[in-house]
Protein backbone atom coordinates (compact mmCIF):
# COMPACT_ATOMS: atom_id res chain seq x y z
CA UNK A 1 0.00 0.00 0.00
CA UNK A 2 3.07 2.23 0.98
CA UNK A 3 6.19 2.26 0.00
CA UNK A 4 9.08 4.75 0.63
CA UNK A 5 12.05 4.01 -1.84
CA UNK A 6 15.40 5.42 -1.57
CA UNK A 7 14.16 8.11 0.02
CA UNK A 8 16.70 11.19 1.18
CA UNK A 9 15.69 14.76 2.18
CA UNK A 10 18.16 18.05 3.03
CA UNK A 11 17.25 20.82 3.99
CA UNK A 12 18.84 23.78 2.32
CA UNK A 13 20.12 26.92 4.05
CA UNK A 14 23.47 28.18 4.89
CA UNK A 15 24.65 25.37 6.50
CA UNK A 16 22.64 21.93 4.41
CA UNK A 17 21.24 19.37 6.87
CA UNK A 18 20.59 16.23 5.87
CA UNK A 19 17.78 14.76 8.04
CA UNK A 20 17.07 11.32 6.33
CA UNK A 21 19.26 9.00 3.73
CA UNK A 22 18.54 6.45 1.61
CA UNK A 23 15.13 5.37 3.94
CA UNK A 24 13.20 2.46 2.17
CA UNK A 25 10.06 1.21 4.28
CA UNK A 26 6.94 -0.62 3.39
CA UNK A 27 3.64 -0.48 4.94
CA UNK A 28 0.95 -3.08 3.89
CA UNK A 29 -2.55 -3.08 4.24
CA UNK A 30 -3.51 -3.70 7.96
CA UNK A 31 -0.48 -3.65 9.41
CA UNK A 32 0.33 -1.13 12.57
CA UNK A 33 3.60 0.35 12.13
CA UNK A 34 5.65 2.03 15.20
CA UNK A 35 9.06 4.50 13.92
CA UNK A 36 11.12 5.01 16.73
CA UNK A 37 14.92 6.99 17.21
CA UNK A 38 16.72 9.56 19.47
CA UNK A 39 15.38 12.96 19.59
CA UNK A 40 16.99 14.36 15.86
CA UNK A 41 16.94 10.95 14.35
CA UNK A 42 14.17 12.05 11.13
CA UNK A 43 11.56 10.20 12.87
CA UNK A 44 9.01 13.07 12.30
CA UNK A 45 10.71 13.97 8.86
CA UNK A 46 9.58 10.36 7.68
CA UNK A 47 6.45 10.88 9.02
CA UNK A 48 6.04 14.76 7.27
CA UNK A 49 7.21 13.08 3.86
CA UNK A 50 4.35 10.09 4.06
CA UNK A 51 1.59 13.02 5.10
CA UNK A 52 2.80 14.96 2.15
CA UNK A 53 3.39 17.85 4.35
CA UNK A 54 7.45 18.05 2.98
CA UNK A 55 8.78 16.68 -0.05
CA UNK A 56 11.66 14.20 -0.28
CA UNK A 57 14.77 15.59 -1.98
CA UNK A 58 15.57 12.48 -3.56
CA UNK A 59 13.84 9.09 -4.05
CA UNK A 60 9.87 8.65 -3.97
CA UNK A 61 6.60 7.74 -2.15
CA UNK A 62 3.92 5.91 -3.37
CA UNK A 63 0.98 5.49 -2.17
CA UNK A 64 -1.59 2.71 -3.71
CA UNK A 65 0.94 2.86 -6.72
CA UNK A 66 0.75 6.70 -6.87
CA UNK A 67 3.67 8.79 -6.74
CA UNK A 68 2.31 11.50 -4.06
CA UNK A 69 5.48 13.63 -4.33
CA UNK A 70 4.21 14.22 -8.13
CA UNK A 71 0.43 15.45 -7.41
CA UNK A 72 -0.68 18.93 -7.92
CA UNK A 73 -1.60 21.24 -5.31
CA UNK A 74 -5.38 20.68 -5.76
CA UNK A 75 -4.95 16.82 -5.84
CA UNK A 76 -2.63 16.58 -2.63
CA UNK A 77 -5.44 18.57 -0.77
CA UNK A 78 -7.72 15.68 -1.79
CA UNK A 79 -4.82 13.10 -1.09
CA UNK A 80 -4.67 14.56 2.34
CA UNK A 81 -8.36 14.50 2.99
CA UNK A 82 -9.41 11.35 1.96
CA UNK A 83 -6.80 9.03 1.81
CA UNK A 84 -5.45 10.01 5.42
CA UNK A 85 -6.34 10.40 8.84
CA UNK A 86 -3.61 12.09 11.15
CA UNK A 87 -3.83 11.96 15.10
CA UNK A 88 -1.32 14.73 16.99
CA UNK A 89 0.02 15.04 20.53
CA UNK A 90 -1.61 18.23 21.25
CA UNK A 91 -4.96 16.50 19.81
CA UNK A 92 -5.49 19.72 17.27
CA UNK A 93 -9.49 20.49 18.03
CA UNK A 94 -10.82 23.30 17.63
CA UNK A 95 -12.28 24.76 21.19
CA UNK A 96 -15.19 26.42 19.71
CA UNK A 97 -16.38 23.67 18.62
CA UNK A 98 -18.16 20.71 20.54
CA UNK A 99 -17.06 17.09 20.40
CA UNK A 100 -19.09 16.25 17.90
CA UNK A 101 -18.04 19.30 15.81
CA UNK A 102 -15.02 18.46 15.62
CA UNK A 103 -15.23 14.72 14.34
CA UNK A 104 -17.68 15.53 11.47
CA UNK A 105 -15.35 18.09 10.55
CA UNK A 106 -13.27 15.94 7.82
CA UNK A 107 -16.68 15.08 6.54
CA UNK A 108 -17.97 18.49 6.01
CA UNK A 109 -15.27 19.73 4.32
CA UNK A 110 -16.12 16.44 1.89
CA UNK A 111 -19.63 18.26 1.44
CA UNK A 112 -21.10 14.93 3.01
CA UNK A 113 -24.75 15.10 3.76
CA UNK A 114 -25.94 15.86 7.27
CA UNK A 115 -27.98 12.79 7.49
CA UNK A 116 -24.78 10.39 6.66
CA UNK A 117 -22.59 12.76 9.03
CA UNK A 118 -24.98 12.12 12.14
CA UNK A 119 -25.46 8.24 11.25
CA UNK A 120 -21.30 8.17 10.85
CA UNK A 121 -20.10 10.37 14.36
CA UNK A 122 -22.94 8.48 16.29
CA UNK A 123 -21.44 4.84 14.68
CA UNK A 124 -17.94 6.14 15.88
CA UNK A 125 -18.50 7.11 19.37
CA UNK A 126 -20.37 4.26 20.53
CA UNK A 127 -17.18 2.64 19.02
CA UNK A 128 -14.78 4.47 21.02
CA UNK A 129 -16.64 5.42 24.06
CA UNK A 130 -17.58 8.59 24.09
CA UNK A 131 -20.73 9.19 23.23
CA UNK A 132 -21.39 10.49 26.40
CA UNK A 133 -19.14 13.81 25.63
CA UNK A 134 -20.67 14.41 22.03
CA UNK A 135 -22.01 17.90 23.12
CA UNK A 136 -19.42 19.25 25.36
CA UNK A 137 -16.90 21.69 24.13
CA UNK A 138 -13.06 20.67 24.28
CA UNK A 139 -12.29 22.86 27.48
CA UNK A 140 -15.02 20.66 29.50
CA UNK A 141 -13.15 17.27 28.80
CA UNK A 142 -10.12 15.16 30.01
CA UNK A 143 -6.70 14.74 27.74
CA UNK A 144 -8.07 11.27 27.24
CA UNK A 145 -11.65 12.21 26.14
CA UNK A 146 -9.75 14.63 23.91
CA UNK A 147 -7.50 12.03 22.41
CA UNK A 148 -10.23 9.88 21.57
CA UNK A 149 -12.23 12.44 20.05
CA UNK A 150 -9.27 13.43 17.91
CA UNK A 151 -8.85 9.71 16.90
CA UNK A 152 -12.43 9.39 15.70
CA UNK A 153 -12.14 12.84 13.84
CA UNK A 154 -9.35 10.74 12.16
CA UNK A 155 -11.31 7.83 11.16
CA UNK A 156 -14.80 8.77 10.74
CA UNK A 157 -13.91 8.87 7.15
CA UNK A 158 -12.10 5.38 6.89
CA UNK A 159 -8.67 6.52 5.81
CA UNK A 160 -6.23 4.25 4.24
CA UNK A 161 -3.82 5.36 6.61
CA UNK A 162 -3.93 6.78 9.89
CA UNK A 163 -0.58 8.56 10.97
CA UNK A 164 0.01 9.34 14.72
CA UNK A 165 2.35 11.73 15.97
CA UNK A 166 3.38 11.14 19.64
CA UNK A 167 -0.19 10.37 20.15
CA UNK A 168 0.82 9.50 23.92
CA UNK A 169 3.12 12.52 24.64
CA UNK A 170 0.37 14.68 26.80
CA UNK A 171 -1.40 12.00 28.21
CA UNK A 172 -1.03 10.30 31.78
CA UNK A 173 0.00 6.74 31.86
CA UNK A 174 -3.28 5.55 32.74
CA UNK A 175 -4.77 7.59 29.59
CA UNK A 176 -1.78 7.03 26.92
CA UNK A 177 -2.90 3.15 27.97
CA UNK A 178 -6.43 3.38 27.09
CA UNK A 179 -5.56 5.54 23.84
CA UNK A 180 -3.04 2.89 22.67
CA UNK A 181 -5.40 0.22 23.57
CA UNK A 182 -7.77 1.72 21.43
CA UNK A 183 -5.68 2.06 17.90
CA UNK A 184 -5.03 -1.50 18.60
CA UNK A 185 -8.39 -2.49 18.68
CA UNK A 186 -8.87 -0.73 15.40
CA UNK A 187 -5.94 -2.06 13.81
CA UNK A 188 -6.96 -5.56 14.92
CA UNK A 189 -11.20 -5.12 14.51
CA UNK A 190 -11.52 -2.92 11.65
CA UNK A 191 -8.03 -3.82 9.71
CA UNK A 192 -6.71 -0.35 9.53
CA UNK A 193 -3.48 0.54 8.85
CA UNK A 194 -1.34 2.66 11.25
CA UNK A 195 1.76 4.31 11.48
CA UNK A 196 3.03 5.38 14.77
CA UNK A 197 6.27 7.68 15.59
CA UNK A 198 6.70 7.79 19.22
CA UNK A 199 9.73 8.03 21.83
CA UNK A 200 7.44 5.91 24.25
CA UNK A 201 7.98 2.52 24.17
CA UNK A 202 5.43 1.11 26.12
CA UNK A 203 3.21 2.68 23.33
CA UNK A 204 5.41 1.59 20.47
CA UNK A 205 4.86 -2.18 22.28
CA UNK A 206 1.31 -1.95 20.58
CA UNK A 207 2.37 -2.08 17.10
CA UNK A 208 2.74 -5.35 15.14
CA UNK A 209 6.19 -3.65 14.25
CA UNK A 210 8.75 -0.90 15.01
CA UNK A 211 10.93 0.46 12.43
CA UNK A 212 14.30 2.11 14.48
CA UNK A 213 16.24 4.98 12.80
CA UNK A 214 19.83 6.65 13.61
CA UNK A 215 20.97 10.03 12.18
CA UNK A 216 18.48 9.69 9.15
CA UNK A 217 19.20 6.19 8.35
CA UNK A 218 17.16 3.22 8.60
CA UNK A 219 18.79 1.33 11.81
CA UNK A 220 16.73 -2.10 12.72
CA UNK A 221 13.63 -3.41 12.48
CA UNK A 222 11.57 -5.71 14.90
CA UNK A 223 8.58 -7.62 15.13
CA UNK A 224 5.52 -8.11 18.09
CA UNK A 225 4.98 -11.97 17.78
CA UNK A 226 2.28 -12.96 20.16
CA UNK A 227 4.27 -11.96 23.69
CA UNK A 228 3.55 -8.06 24.26
CA UNK A 229 5.74 -8.14 27.57
CA UNK A 230 8.70 -9.79 25.67
CA UNK A 231 8.24 -7.15 22.55
CA UNK A 232 8.32 -4.09 24.89
CA UNK A 233 11.76 -5.55 26.54
CA UNK A 234 13.12 -5.79 22.77
CA UNK A 235 12.37 -2.45 22.05
CA UNK A 236 13.99 -1.52 25.45
CA UNK A 237 16.73 -3.20 24.55
CA UNK A 238 17.43 -1.63 20.59
CA UNK A 239 16.91 1.97 22.48
CA UNK A 240 20.01 0.94 24.51
CA UNK A 241 22.17 0.25 21.61
CA UNK A 242 20.92 2.97 19.48
CA UNK A 243 22.14 4.92 21.79
CA UNK A 244 21.45 9.00 22.92
CA UNK A 245 17.81 7.83 24.59
CA UNK A 246 18.52 8.74 28.13
CA UNK A 247 16.64 11.92 28.18
CA UNK A 248 13.88 10.48 25.84
CA UNK A 249 12.61 7.54 27.10
CA UNK A 250 11.49 5.41 30.59
CA UNK A 251 13.05 2.34 31.63
CA UNK A 252 9.69 1.40 33.12
CA UNK A 253 8.35 -2.04 32.71
CA UNK A 254 5.02 -2.57 31.08
CA UNK A 255 2.37 -3.28 33.47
Amino acid sequence: MLHVRQVSKIYEGKVAYRALTDIDLTIDDGDFVGIMGPSGSGKTTLLNLIATIDEPTTGEILFDGKTTNKLNKNELAIFRRRELGFVFQDFNLLHTLTVEENIVLPLTLDGNKVSVMKHKVKTIAEKLGITEIMKKRIYEISGGQAQRAAIARAMIHSPKLLLADEPTGNLDSKSARDVMELLERINREQKATMMLVTHDAVAASYCNRVVFIKDGRFYTEIHRGDNRQTFFQKIIDTLSLLGGYHNDVSTIRIP
